[in-house]
């Protein structure tokens, strides 16, 4: 896992990227770490309390001057706002296809030059008491790293942390995700979920 916690590249003036700017610095919000360097990667976004968090997340993503996708159910694609959805960025998926959820974004990983894929491990705002594994999955078959991407409600500081390079161990990458965002507090610290895959033991 390497240590990401200070800026240290430069990022574009477009007036995209100054709203973002704009936006963070009227809330009181800093700017924290840098995304990796290579063109295809997962963002875990967490934790997740709050609609607020999207608002965040894309004032970070203006300020860094990245695109983020997300995973969409296929039927949100269909219809007159199904490129609209894709103008936004979302992936569409068919969870019906024997192939799964994970096989498919491996396969679009493999078939993009860039794509950088937000998910947020909990999946719900809810509280709950483990992450789910999509995330992990995807990201160690098709071979790209993980970025520790946070939004710390208590310091008013969000970006990005360590990037983790997953070792096909995904306990023990676990531990390395829990050190960072043991220290990391959502808007609503009582909904944030355990940092704990499903099958883990505590």
């Amino acid at each position: 896992m390497t240590d990401n916690a200070t800026s240290t590249r430069t990022y574009p003036n477009t007036l995209r990227a100054r709203i973002g700017r704009l936006y963070l610095k009227m809330a009181g919000w800093e700017i924290a770490g840098d995304p990796p360097s290579e063109p295809k990667w997962v963002a875990i976004a967490a934790p997740h309390t709050t609609n607020w968090d999207l608002v965040f997340m894309l004032a970070y993503t203006y300020h860094f001057g990245i695109s983020i996708s997300w995973m969409g159910k296929d039927s949100l694609f269909k219809g007159p706002f199904g490129g609209f959805m894709k103008w936004l960025g979302g992936v569409p998926i068919d969870r019906s296809a024997p192939n799964g959820v994970v096989q498919q974004m491996i396969d679009r990983f493999h078939d993009s030059d860039a794509l950088i894929l937000a998910v947020p491990p909990s999946g719900t705002r809810s509280k709950r008491p483990y992450w789910k594994t999509g995330f992990y999955h995807i990201a160690h078959g098709a071979g790209v790293p993980v970025a520790t991407g946070f939004l710390d409600y208590k310091n008013k500081r969000g970006g990005f942390g360590p990037v983790l390079h997953t070792t096909g161990d995904p306990q023990a990458d676990l531990d390395t995700l829990r050190e960072f965002y043991s220290t990391i507090t959502g808007k609503y610290p009582e909904l944030t979920n355990d940092i704990v895959f499903r099958d883990a033991k505590k």
